[in-house]
This record gives structure tokens, C-alpha cells and sequence, in this order.
């Protein structure tokens, strides 16, 4: 299956042909199963430099400090999980995925983490035709993706693990500690081991602190890896090109975007953010965390708006829009936020430099009417 057959191709096969070139060139000491070195699997994530010597240029596909991507990759040499934590939109479950695609070819056995998260999710479950006709065995068994990672000797990733229960947590616990799961129902075969490799990348929401905290015991089956917001403009500009440049190629759209709109876009989440800070109450602050996830969400509402319905050219007046109807969560507390913010930011700036940031105002005015 190649890549355009799929809405979304998992990293290891996005980037096959880059996993299979560093893993030809590869001569770097591997823990166990690993598919690439530790030195390889963080080229893989942060791409290549000058200074590397390589025949090809490996790309960038993560952005961030590189200490983070180093000690997750030491983590996940060793026998803890690695739980990487941070506000929405840091690049913690894309970091995971790469990671995983790097070290064992699969980032695809995932629980996602819910209200409805059972311990079968993270264990096994029976299929039910299978068990009437022929009884429990490992034959009507159906493992979790964990248990299945467990089997493998690979990479087993848990996302919005703080969204779970309490008992789905605890049950956890159990795998991390003792490295195997019973299985009570049979009488032969009722364990099942994990093998060498086997890991466990979880990610949780800083802001669901309170949801459902973690235990004490968890907590010291875990290195912690906090990722924080990006702030500096120039790395946060890369992560919303290359996200970009990824929606454009899927959609197959050809349209530009002008260097002064995304300067724009930056410096209007760079301003709400310093306001939301400077609040005094939740009443003061938009709903949206205001992530590079979100920036990269008006964005893209932005272009398919230009693309399909305006004439395959982005302007500021669309991207205000977007800008304002992606925020506009709460009616009528955000749109008096982003109201606020266009008559006492855009405005004067407008006034100031002219040209997009004009157009971008009006934009803005004009969605703020029709939404109220």
C-alpha cells in the first residue's frame, strides 16, 4: 500500500524510504530488537545536519529542544516507560509515533485513553462466537495493542493516559512492574511474557491535571519528559510550514502562502497568548489553549477555504476569518476576547503598518458580525 492510498500514513510508512536507508547505513551499537541505533533513531526525529556527513538529507520531523528527544530515546533503552507530558498541541503524540516507527518499524499499537478505557483495552478480551463454539484459549483470545507489543518485544504507546480510570491505571501498573499479564481464565499457556524491547510510550494533558491524577506507584514506573509550548517564533514558523507543506501535498493543492500572513498568523497567537496571561479570570481567557496544533488548525482552514470556495489564492481577509471562527468557542465570552483583541491590537497596527494586517482586521470584523 503506498502513501496517497492512505488518509493518514503512520510514520513508518510516510518515511519508509528514510527508515530504510539509515537503517542500511547503521552501524552504531542497538539495544535489543531495535531497529536503529539511539544515534540513528534522533536523526530520524530532528534530520540531519551538515556536520553528519550523510550521502542524503534526512528531514526534520520534529521541533523542539534536542535533550527531549535524547532522553526519551535513553528511556526507552532501558526498562521504564517514558511518559511525555505538556499543554495540548506540543508535538507529544507525533513525537511518540516517530519514535516508535524509529526503534521497531510500528507505531500503531495504541490504546487511546478515555472515560470508556476498560482494563480489557489494555489487556485482552474473548471473541465471544469463538468462545462458544470452542471454549477460552489463546485461539479466542484478543489481545490489547499492549499485550500484542508485549509479544513483540516492541512499542507499546497509551495516549491521554490521565484520562483513564483509576483501575485502568492500576492495571497498568502491573505490566510495567512485573513485565508479564495472567490470563486466569486458562489453565495452560496463562501468561503471557514480554519480550526484550518491549516499552511502553504514554502522553498526558498537563491541563487535565485533576482528571484523573496518577498514583504515586505509576508515577515511578515512568521518566517524565515535559514538552513545552514553543515560544521561540522562529521554531515555531518551521513546525507551521512543514505542517503545511504536509496538508498541501495530501490535498494536492497548489497554493502559496505569503511569508507575511504567516508572520501575521504568529504574531496574532503570540498576542492572545501574552493577554490570556495577563488575566485575571477564566472569563478573560479564550477556551482554545492556543497550541501550534491550533495555529496549524486556522491554517489549514484558511487555505481549503481559499482553495475550494475563493479563487486559489490565500489573503488575510480568509485567514481572519478562520482565525476567529476556530476560536470562537464559547458565545458571547470569546468573540468579546477577540473583538477586544481587534480593536486594541490589529487595529492600531493596522493604522501603523497598512497592508495585510488592514485586510486582516476587516476579516476579522466581518466574521465577528456574522457570528454574534
Amino acid at each position: 500500500m503506498t502513501t496517497p492510498d492512505l488518509l493518514r500514513a503512520p510514520a513508518e510508512v510516510k518515511f519508509a524510504e528514510e527508515l530504510d536507508w539509515l537503517e542500511s547505513i547503521d552501524d552504531g551499537p542497538k539495544p535489543y530488537s531495535w531497529r536503529l541505533s539511539p544515534r540513528m533513531v534522533r536523526l530520524f526525529v530532528l534530520g540531519s545536519e551538515r556536520a553528519d556527513g550523510l550521502d542524503r538529507e534526512i528531514s526534520q520531523k520534529w521541533f523542539g529542544d534536542r535533550s527531549f528527544v535524547e532522553r526519551s530515546i535513553v528511556t526507552l533503552a532501558s526498562d521504564r516507560g517514558l511518559l511525555l507530558i505538556g499543554d495540548p498541541g506540543t508535538g507529544k503524540s507525533w513525537l511518540a509515533e516517530l519514535l516508535a516507527a524509529a526503534i521497531c518499524r510500528n507505531s500503531t499499537l495504541v490504546v487511546q485513553g478515555t472515560a470508556g478505557t476498560t482494563e480489557d483495552h489494555i489487556k485482552y478480551s474473548w471473541n465471544v462466537s469463538m468462545v462458544i463454539a470452542k471454549g477460552q484459549s489463546r485461539a479466542s483470545m484478543i489481545p490489547s495493542p499492549i499485550m500484542t507489543a508485549m509479544e513483540r518485544g516492541v512499542i507499546g504507546r497509551f495516549e491521554e493516559l490521565t484520562r483513564s480510570t483509576s483501575e485502568v491505571q492500576d492495571a497498568l501498573i502491573s505490566i510495567l512492574s512485573e513485565k508479564y499479564v495472567s490470563i486466569p481464565e486458562l489453565d495452560d499457556d496463562n501468561i503471557v511474557f514480554a519480550r526484550p524491547g518491549f516499552s511502553v510510550i504514554a502522553t498526558a494533558n498537563s491541563r487535565d491535571r485533576g482528571v484523573n491524577d496518577l498514583s504515586s506507584a505509576l508515577k515511578r514506573r515512568f521518566n517524565f519528559v515535559r514538552i513545552p509550548v514553543v515560544t521561540n517564533k522562529r521554531s515555531e514558523a518551521e513546525i507551521v510550514r512543514f505542517r503545511t507543506t504536509e496538508l498541501l501535498r495530501r490535498h494536492r493543492i497548489e497554493l502559496d502562502v505569503p511569508p507575511t500572513l504567516l508572520d501575521i498568523l504568529l504574531q496574532s497567537f503570540a498576542d492572545l497568548r501574552t493577554a490570556a496571561a495577563a488575566a485575571t479570570s477564566d472569563d478573560e481567557k479564550l477556551e482554545s489553549a492556543l497550541s501550534t496544533a491550533e495555529q496549524i488548525g486556522v491554517l489549514e482552514d484558511a487555505i481549503l477555504h481559499s482553495n475550494f470556495f475563493g479563487d486559489r489564492t490565500l489573503r488575510a481577509e480568509t485567514l481572519a476569518g478562520s482565525l476567529v471562527g476556530s476560536l470562537a468557542r464559547r458565545s458571547p465570552e470569546d468573540l468579546a476576547i477577540l473583538n477586544k483583541y481587534l480593536h486594541g491590537v490589529v487595529e492600531p497596527r493596522s493604522k501603523e503598518a497598512g497592508g495585510e494586517w488592514t485586510a486582516f482586521l476587516e476579516g476579522g470584523r466581518q466574521t465577528i458580525v456574522t457570528l454574534s
